[in-house]
């Protein structure tokens, strides 16, 4: 073995694809980051933020070829499994550590309320999206479990697309189910980057309204948070490092053992627990670091987004990928525009709308992650935690609208 690494490192031994090798993805990602950080301080990509800037970046990047345009079972990529599984969940606990119990339960009932208003505006868009696409010509028998799959992952997530996907057999169809999570995939990254800039472009709108609008919108850029930049010692790293990785080693255990006795919890709302109960103690919510590591893997997380808007992958499913583009189009427009016509009209919270609207699209992570990226600490537990309920409505109410189309 040492040897064969060795001939590898003098050209000798053809080398595997480069690409997915994790330590030249985290490298690309890395740089990411820092170029999206630098841009973010500079003219006028001070006023698009660091957050909309990486995700950009990593997707252009990505289409290149530069790195793999997302993961999937045939070509997997360890570097973005890695971190969806490690990296976002740690993020999250490290975000919530400084979080007041006062300020979220200020932001839960109208957050929750927002949330199913959203929930409602997906389900209205796929009864329109599978009307207008003619989806029992398109699809074929498997037009209520594309509507239900849709359904219940832009109300929930990946769990509830693959509890319709499997029981509707959709997964036997390659091109269907293949194409669904490429559109999926492209369509994520593409609200993500709505909600980012919907504080702002529709500010107008809620001030002549005279509703709530925000505060970050127009007070500078995005993600540029003075107490995002701290002084920190070897110790207290290695100790805010020790604190994520036990939190999520234990996180997973727990959720392993609730799963063994038929009560399964899942992690990431063990590990927002955790969070909470260690927030309450001062000298650990006090903690130099958690801010700074949280936010860079926020901006990993974000990157990693960008990377799954494979538009090569959409081009090679020819006609089906339109089809399935335009429903999800019509999917998305008609819940944004019940989101956010419906905040506008109630004079609800701008900022709460994107929040909300992100956890239904995106779920509970890409939710706590714009959040934080608007600058409303008092939204980051409230978007965790309406993201767990989303999932587990997403299902129901997906069973519910294939049943009704």
């Amino acid at each position: 073995m040492a040897l064969k690494r060795s001939l590898l490192f003098r050209g000798i031994v053809p080398a595997v694809d480069f690409r997915a090798d994790p330590l030249y993805v985290l490298t690309v990602l890395t740089l990411m980051v820092v170029a999206a950080e630098w841009l973010a301080r500079r003219g006028p990509f001070r006023h698009v933020g660091a957050a909309l800037l990486v995700i950009l970046l990593t997707s252009i990047v990505a289409n290149l070829g530069i790195i793999p345009a997302g993961s999937t079972a045939d070509a997997p990529v360890s570097a973005y499994d890695a971190i969806f599984t490690y990296v976002a969940p740690i993020a999250l606990f490290w975000l919530l550590l400084p979080v007041s119990l006062r300020e979220v339960f200020k932001a839960g009932l109208p957050l929750i309320s927002l949330f199913f208003l959203g929930a409602l505006g997906t389900c209205a868009g796929v009864y329109v999206g599978i009307t207008l696409v003619n989806g029992r010509e398109a699809f074929g028998p498997l037009h209520q479990g594309v509507a239900g799959m849709f359904t219940g992952t832009y109300i929930g997530g990946s769990v509830n697309f693959n509890a319709l996907a499997l029981h509707y057999d959709v997964m036997r169809d390659g091109m269907v189910y293949g194409g669904s999570i490429v559109v999926d995939n492209i369509m994520t990254t593409v609200w993500m980057i709505a909600t980012i800039a919907a504080p702002r472009l529709l500010l107008p709108l809620w001030k002549r309204r005279g509703a709530l609008a925000t505060t970050r919108a127009t007070t500078g850029p995005i993600l540029e948070l003075p107490e995002e930049t701290e002084t920190i010692d070897p110790r207290t790293l290695a100790l805010v490092l020790f604190l994520g990785g036990a939190a999520l080693w234990l996180s997973l255990q727990l959720a392993s053992a609730s799963a063994a006795v038929g009560f399964a919890i899942p992690s990431i709302l063990i590990i927002t627990a955790l969070a909470l109960v260690l927030a309450q103690v001062p000298a650990v919510s006090r903690l130099a670091g958690v801010r700074v590591l949280g936010m860079y893997s926020v901006y990993v997380f974000l990157a990693v987004v960008g990377a799954f808007c494979d538009l090569r992958a959409l081009a090679e499913i020819g006609s089906l990928g339109v089809t399935l583009l335009i429903f999800v189009v019509v999917i998305v427009f008609v819940h944004g525009f019940v989101m956010f016509g419906g905040a506008w009209l109630f004079k609800l919270d701008l900022e709460s709308a994107a929040v909300a609207s992100q956890a239904n699209i995106g779920g509970g992570t890409s939710a706590l992650v714009l959040a934080k990226s608007l600058g409303r600490e008092d939204l980051v537990l409230p978007a965790i935690l309406i993201g767990s309920l989303g999932n587990a409505v997403g299902t129901f109410l997906g069973f519910l609208v294939a049943g009704m189309v």
